[in-house]
């Protein structure tokens, strides 16, 4: 059961940490609205795979961290705290945030990789999101099978978002070019789940 959880609950943070804009998915939409499907395919395969080295090394530091004296005791708060700051800094650079018209030429894997993998963001959140799941008791992981499905998850949940928009381009344009609250989930799950946290731990 813990296998499936764990596969679970990183697909759904992964979906979600994956929908404010940035060069991965609107790269990925602007393939789609030109209906370079396959580019958007072979893009979005590659830039979801970084997704499974980049975790696993989330998982480790934050285990690292968590096994230090004193962060153990204020374990909660502090994961808590992480998540709001996280919350607070999305919803700045929401504000900051000017979408350009992506170059689609020349998409493909090579591509995705490329960008995947200069596009790190992905180590502090999932160090954030790992210590707070943990701290709730939503995620265990005991095995090597609870590790690789939480990471298998975690992929999977960044390539079904990001096909999702390759397919509904026209309609993802409006809502992530206009003043839609799509693009504005991540930054209030952060939010609510850090101040679940942080008002849990003083109770």
């Amino acid at each position: 059961m813990s296998v499936l959880s764990a596969f679970s609950i990183a697909f759904v943070f992964s979906f979600i940490g994956t929908i404010p804009p940035g060069t991965l998915n609107l790269s990925v939409l602007q393939l789609g609205l030109e209906n370079k499907l396959k580019a958007a395919w072979q893009f979005s395969i590659a830039a979801a795979l970084v997704e499974y080295p980049y975790c696993w090394i989330a998982i480790h530091f934050e285990t690292l961290i968590t096994s230090t004296p004193g962060i153990v005791e204020n374990f909660e708060r502090i994961g808590a705290s992480v998540m709001l700051v996280l919350g607070i800094l999305n919803l700045v650079s929401l504000r900051r945030q000017h979408i350009k018209k992506v170059d689609a030429k020349a998409f493909g894997f090579g591509k995705g990789l490329i960008l995947g993998v200069l596009n790190p963001l992905a180590i502090p959140y999932w160090i954030a999101i790992t210590a707070y799941l943990k701290s709730q008791h939503w995620l265990t992981i005991n095995s090597s099978y609870d590790l690789h499905a939480y990471l298998i998850g975690v992929v999977l949940g960044a390539l079904s978002f990001f096909m999702l928009i390759a397919y509904l381009a026209t309609k993802a344009a409006v809502y992530m070019r206009g003043n839609s609250v799509l693009k504005y989930v991540p930054a209030a799950t952060l939010l609510i789940l850090g101040a679940y946290g942080l008002i849990n731990s003083f109770l």
